[in-house]
């Protein structure tokens, strides 16, 4: 009798190669080719690429990019189309995807030690940041039907278009976070370690379809909550001043809409809003004396808001036009059939 393999087992092992991936780059950071790059021309410009790219370059990221995300896509067609029950036990195809985003991930490391350049090289940086900011926009408005968007109570949006963004978002989830993945090179800077480990954890999520791994809340909240993290890191990191704008954007968004899918008591929940009142006061009031800038704690939350709704309505709107489409291709079948009949 063939042996099942565990979800929640395979997600443990999984978070264990992401921070040992994450350690690998590290390790064999020092055998990375000597780069002079171009000096930094500001908030558009991506610094680590080269200043000299070739053809074999950008070929060997596009290649590596592009095989992966289309066996992802191809994995998660053929899931669907076998309409795999849910289970704790993990399909086939499952170990499929965790073995393909393994290769895959370490190809990338190889080829970052070879040709050096992600894709960075050919598209603008502002392309990789609105993947992921897409990626959790639709998170939003999924979950809606669950946790509310804000407080705990559901917002007015479309259900066909919920329904739509449920059933595909998996092809614009590996994209987002695949395509995000092949945009930098596998470099050991701090910030780079983090955003590796963080979209290695998101490719682990989606390999694992079908599972009640995958819909883990805390798992999933945590997902989306590391963003904050992330955020926030790097901006420190960096020396940039707008750090508080990513650490209470998001936070904002954990306090308005996230923990309230988690199942929290109320007190815990009322100490999450007491404690960022407080962390807003600190830092602004005592550690700032800036009240005027507050005003960047709203950004992000409006941003994500307005565009989960945004996101929803489009998607309505796309179902309901491949459904008059698919409605008027029938008709026009029956038509032709009724016509050869007679």
């Amino acid at each position: 009798m063939k042996k099942e393999i565990g979800a929640t087992r395979s997600l443990g092992l999984g978070i264990l190669f992401c921070f040992s991936y994450a350690f690998l780059i590290w390790f064999v950071s020092p055998m990375l080719p000597k780069v002079n790059f171009a000096p930094d021309t500001g908030f558009s410009h991506y610094f680590w690429k080269l200043p000299d790219p070739t053809f074999w370059t950008r070929a060997t990221a596009w290649t590596g990019y592009l095989l992966h995300q289309t066996f992802i896509w191809a994995l998660i067609w053929r899931a669907q189309k076998q309409k795999l029950a849910t289970t704790d036990k993990l399909h086939s195809i499952n170990l499929l995807a965790l073995g393909a985003n393994a290769f895959f991930v370490l190809l990338h490391l190889g080829q970052t030690h070879l040709t050096y350049d992600g894709l960075a090289q050919d598209v603008p940086i502002w392309t990789s940041q609105g993947s992921v900011i897409l990626l959790l926009v639709i998170v939003l408005a999924m979950e809606n039907s669950r946790r509310g968007l804000f407080f705990g109570h559901r917002a007015p949006m479309p259900k066909e278009g919920i329904r739509a963004l449920r059933k595909y978002h998996g092809f614009v989830f590996s994209w987002a976070v695949i395509f995000t993945f092949w945009f930098h090179p596998m470099l050991a800077t701090s910030g780079h370690l983090l955003g590796t480990i963080y979209t290695a954890l998101l490719m682990l999520q989606g390999s694992l379809f079908f599972t009640r791994a995958h819909k883990n809340r805390y798992w999933t909240g945590s997902l989306e909550v590391l963003v904050l993290v992330h955020g926030t890191m790097v901006a420190v990191m960096q020396g940039n001043e707008m750090w508080p704008m990513f650490l209470f954007g998001f936070a904002a968004i954990f306090i308005v809409t996230q923990m309230h899918g988690l199942g929290f008591p109320r007190w815990l929940r009322w100490a999450f809003v007491i404690s960022y009142g407080a962390g807003v006061v600190s830092v602004y009031g005592l550690l700032r004396s800036d009240w005027v800038s507050i005003s960047e704690v709203f950004r992000i939350p409006v941003i994500e808001y307005l565009l989960a709704f945004i996101v929803a309505f489009i998607a309505w709107g796309l179902a309901v036009a491949y459904s008059l489409i698919h409605k008027n291709g029938s008709t026009e079948d029956i038509q032709k059939n009724k016509a050869k009949i007679q």
